[in-house]
């Protein structure tokens, strides 16, 4: 699980290691040994505490996924959306929000304000296929703006995949983007021509 790991605080814990380490070995008189952890020990703290400024937690799983959906995710889930799921359930860094650039792509992201946040993630079934469900906080933006988005999102997200958008069953303010697997639905050929920058927008 080293991929679910904040690198901010293993640089600090590190950094802070090695530099109390070398302020011991300063005051005992081990010159070797004070010079080598102050040389890595204090870049490492500082790096530390500059990752942690930027970093963005992982969006929190709202639901385990069952078993029936865990057999199912290796034939089913596209590496879209695998890509999505593993990207933003582990730390990321430099980054304002999960999906930002995917959000301001699909025209759904007018300003930082106005940007919904994605606040959980889970994996499920729909009608026997594999279910990726999107839980966004969205005070500003309505929920037929969103569902206006569904064919946008279903090329945008594809191939073989189908957007649907609801409510929210746990929070106010707030729709579910369901990326369901559905075999012959085609990605939008303005997308795929710009294939190896969407992919940039998940990084």
């Amino acid at each position: 699980m080293l991929r679910k790991l904040p690198l901010a605080i293993l640089g600090q814990s590190l950094g802070g290691l090695m530099t109390t380490v070398g302020v011991y070995a300063y005051a005992t008189n081990q010159p070797t040994l004070n010079l080598a952890c102050f040389f890595y020990g204090i870049p490492l703290l500082l790096g530390g505490l500059a990752l942690k400024a930027a970093e963005l937690k992982p969006v929190p799983i709202k639901v385990e996924p069952s078993s029936e959906v865990l057999a199912l995710r290796p034939d089913q889930a596209t590496k879209t959306q695998l890509q999505i799921f593993n990207d933003v359930t582990r730390y990321r860094y430099g980054q304002e929000a999960h999906l930002d650039a995917v959000l301001g792509a699909l025209g759904m992201s007018p300003t930082t304000d106005h940007r919904p946040v994605m606040s959980g993630i889970w994996e499920t079934l729909t009608g026997g296929f594999y279910t990726l469900v999107m839980e966004f906080e969205s005070p500003l933006i309505d929920l037929e703006t969103w569902k206006g988005k569904e064919d946008k999102m279903t090329r945008f997200f594809g191939p073989d995949v189908k957007v649907k958008v609801s409510p929210s069953s746990n929070k106010e303010d707030s729709v579910e983007v369901a990326i369901v697997t559905s075999p012959g639905e085609c990605a939008d050929l303005e997308f795929q021509t710009e294939a190896p920058n969407k992919r940039t927008f998940f990084m």
